[in-house]
Parts: structure tokens; C-alpha cells; sequence
């Protein structure tokens, strides 16, 4: 009966030192008892970095011409800019969201024509389409 234990045990703790790989599993079988030892694999240190180099901005584009364009229309030009988040607005003021854009007609710009752009920079007001416009 205490050979099978001392198998067992033995069995058992080769099972362990299978699946543990982060440690150090060994044993020692004396005709009385199993003795387990556990030893931490070594660690190492964690790789150093150098500090993250700060990208330059990418450069900016110049803003086209949209003011009477579709506001999807203009927005696709202002894409092909490489800029490709602009804002727009209910130029009314009544502060309705612009859903459709292909319904909205570009009635003011911000930036002017020509004038540098980046990401979020362009700002279009529109009406709905068939609304008064000076278009």
C-alpha cells in the first residue's frame, strides 16, 4: 500500500512540474516518504524603453470651397483633403442635428477658403434643403 502512495505521489508531482513552467518543481523518493520541492524559476528584469519620441503633426491642408455644396458633398471634399473629421451645425439656430447630410445645403465655412485645416478644425453651417439660403 505504500508503494502505490509513493507512486501516486510521485505521479501527481510530475503532472505539476509539467504544467508549471514559471517554477522549479523537483522530488525526492526515500523508501519512507515523498519530499516536494518548489523553486521559483529567476526572474528577469522588465526591458527598458527609451521615452516616446513626440511625432510631428501631420501638416495641415488647405480648406476648399463648400458654401452652397450639399453638406455630404462638401464633407467629401473636405475628406479628400485628408481630413477626415469636420463639425457642422443647424444654421438656423434652432439646433437640429444634420442626419442626412445630402438634405443640408453648406450655407457659412470656418475656415475661410484656403486657409489651413486639421482634423475637427473645418465647421460648416447648413439649412435643409428647399429652407431660404442666400445659395
Amino acid at each position: 500500500m505504500k508503494r502505490i502512495f509513493v507512486l501516486l505521489a510521485a505521479l501527481v508531482v510530475m503532472s505539476v512540474q509539467a504544467s508549471c513552467s514559471s517554477s522549479e518543481v523537483s522530488t525526492t523518493t526515500t523508501s519512507d516518504k515523498t519530499e516536494l520541492t518548489t523553486t521559483a524559476a529567476p526572474t528577469t528584469a522588465a526591458p527598458t524603453t527609451a521615452a516616446p519620441t513626440t511625432a510631428a503633426p501631420p501638416p495641415l491642408a488647405a480648406m476648399p470651397a463648400v458654401v452652397c455644396m450639399n453638406l455630404q458633398e462638401a464633407q467629401d471634399l473636405i475628406q479628400t483633403t485628408g481630413v477626415f473629421y469636420s463639425k457642422s451645425f443647424d444654421a438656423t439656430g434652432n439646433g437640429r442635428m444634420q442626419v442626412v447630410d445630402s438634405n443640408w445645403i453648406v450655407v457659412s465655412q470656418d475656415p475661410a477658403p484656403g486657409e489651413p485645416i486639421g482634423e475637427g478644425t473645418p465647421n460648416l453651417g447648413a439649412v435643409k434643403s428647399g429652407e431660404p439660403n442666400l445659395c
